[in-house]
């Protein structure tokens, strides 16, 4: 106590003072005042309590400490409720305890503690037993307790018990596979309605086709009915595409293209698709920046928007193909960018809201039962998701139908142009010993832009090599007399090393095994080949 009659927390040290023979002569006294840090030492352990208390009141997550070596030191309500054991069954004992015997065996418990110690937490779900041996399935996260030095105190642990949550998902899992497999029934008796109906009719004209032929000696109505079967051939090749891309076994073969020169080359396909009554008009936006696409798939796609349109305007009406580049903002369903705009648009009966949200479902369609497999939608949405863009639907009833594809714009190859108009000028060498062969390529290339010179034997074509110095590109046919297509395509290598070689066959390059080694040093293309596949090693 002070003068002034407070008190003041004290430390005191009384020692004894004595002579050489041992008497008392007094006392040496020591007094400090620790009022400060008494408060300090009452605060922190007003603090631990309340800790404790509130630790010792949560029963709903079992909270307790770990040694560095894992032994139990602590252990709340929770953990009773949850595990229990009471705090005197499991104090001083390892938390293995609580693990499975296959956890334990397989080394869990101690990776737990290392993981946490290196990463600095562990968390993870798994089962646990109880004192009774039932188990559950918790929740667990472990952090390691450090002190300012950085040394390892022991271990922080907080389980869950989640048995109830997990439980539930796999309910809603079970209810979500039984949904499914619903669905996926009632969508496969869609499928083989559409698909049978589809496949009768083409099945139809190639039998009544052979009948016709048989039965005939007209040779306009030969052609006529080989068209007919042609084409019924196609369009089942088509659908099975169709199946392929959407059980997702047909390959996505990406290459640089542009629009533009897809629509132009396929434009006769396409006006074959629309009624006579019908008008069907391109609206082409030139200079468009090139795009990564499956020139196939593409034409797919394309094919499929256009039937679509034709079927939803009867039989007078409008479609317009259109090409444009549009800039996608910040924040929006496409990252930020240019894109290649595709679309196809009818002032044909339109869609309602309700009709739009599933349009791109597979299986739907609003065609009459068998009148379509309804994968046509869904299979452009898988086309353009490959390509890393949208579908986009504009539609409303008695308006019309807009649907519009977004593909990323690539950036200008290095020539300005994406090489286009340098190719566009180039001379390549065709070469076959079948006329009518050679003059459909020939027809191919001019396609293209190309400048073609044609040779029927490789003698000829050496000597085209030799006086046309700007050829770029030779193009030739393996199996032909005397001089083969390997040969010249040797001599064109030595005369020309960066000249582009691509040998063609109707064999597979497999089955020509005694050219098989020199055919590897040069591009091959098997007959019979499309404009796209030309292009695709071209490129």
């Amino acid at each position: 106590m002070r003068k002034d009659g407070t008190r003041f927390w004290a430390s005191v040290v009384l020692d004894p003072i004595r002579d050489h023979d041992g008497v008392l002569l007094g006392y040496a006294k020591i007094t400090r005042d620790i009022t400060d840090r008494r408060r300090e030492q009452e605060a922190l352990h007003a603090s631990e309590e309340r800790f404790r208390l509130l630790v010792q009141g949560v029963t709903d997550y079992a909270i307790y400490m770990l040694s560095p070596e894992g032994l139990v030191t602590n252990w709340n309500e929770g953990a009773r409720r949850i595990k229990g054991y009471d705090s005197d069954d499991v104090v001083g004992t390892h938390f293995e305890r609580f693990y499975t015997e296959e956890d334990r065996a397989a080394g869990l418990p101690m990776y737990a503690l290392a993981t946490a110690r290196r990463e600095g937490r562990f968390e993870r779900e798994g089962w646990r037993v109880r004192k009774d041996g039932s188990r559950f399935w918790a929740h667990v996260v472990i952090d390691p307790i450090t002190d300012s030095m950085g040394g390892l105190m022991g271990y922080a642990k907080v389980t869950r018990d989640v048995t109830e949550r997990r439980a539930a998902e796999e309910a809603l899992a079970r209810t979500k596979e039984a949904l499914f497999q619903s669905q996926k029934l009632e969508s496969i008796g869609q499928l083989t309605g559409g698909l049978a109906h589809d496949f009768n009719n083409l099945l139809n004209v190639i039998s009544n086709g052979l009948d016709i032929l048989r039965n005939t000696g007209d040779r306009t109505v030969q052609v006529k009915t080989i068209d007919s079967m042609t084409r019924a051939a196609s369009r089942g090749a088509t659908l099975t595409q169709q199946l392929l891309t959407f059980a997702r076994q047909q390959p996505f073969q990406p290459e640089r293209v542009r629009v533009n020169r897809v629509i132009d080359s396929f434009e006769a396909v396409l006006r074959r698709a629309v009624k006579s009554s019908m008008q069907l008009q391109l609206q082409l936006t030139p200079g468009l920046p090139e795009i990564m696409a499956d020139v196939p798939q593409l034409e797919s796609a394309v094919l499929n928007l256009v039937v679509n349109a034709r079927d939803a305007i009867g039989d007078t009406g409008t479609i317009v193909i259109a090409s444009s580049l549009r800039s996608e903002p910040e924040g929006g369903a496409l990252p930020a960018g240019n894109y290649v705009c595709l679309s196809v648009r009818d002032n044909g009966c339109g869609m309602p809201p309700e009709i739009i949200a599933r349009a791109v479902e597979p299986f739907f369609t609003t065609k009459e039962v068998g009148k379509g497999t309804g994968l046509g939608l869904s299979q452009v949405y898988g086309t353009v998701q490959q390509a890393k863009g949208d579908l986009r639907i504009a539609s409303q009833p008695g308006q019309g139908t807009d649907i519009t594809l977004l593909f990323p714009a690539l950036a200008a190859a290095s020539d300005g142009d994406g090489g286009c108009h340098h190719e566009a000028a180039e001379k390549v060498l065709l070469v076959d010993d079948q006329f009518d062969v050679l003059d459909i390529t020939a027809q191919l290339f001019s396609s293209l832009g190309y400048e073609v010179l044609s040779a029927n034997n490789g003698t000829e074509a050496l000597d085209i090599l030799h006086r046309t110095p700007d050829l770029r590109i030779l193009f030739s046919d393996v199996v032909m007399p005397g001089i083969t297509g390997v040969q010249l395509a040797k001599a064109a290598r030595q005369l020309r090393p960066e000249m582009k070689i691509i040998l063609s066959s109707g064999y597979m390059a497999a089955a020509l095994s005694e050219q098989k080694e020199d055919l590897a040093q040069f591009e091959f293309i098997g007959k019979p080949y499309r404009l796209s596949d030309i292009i695709k090693k071209l490129r």
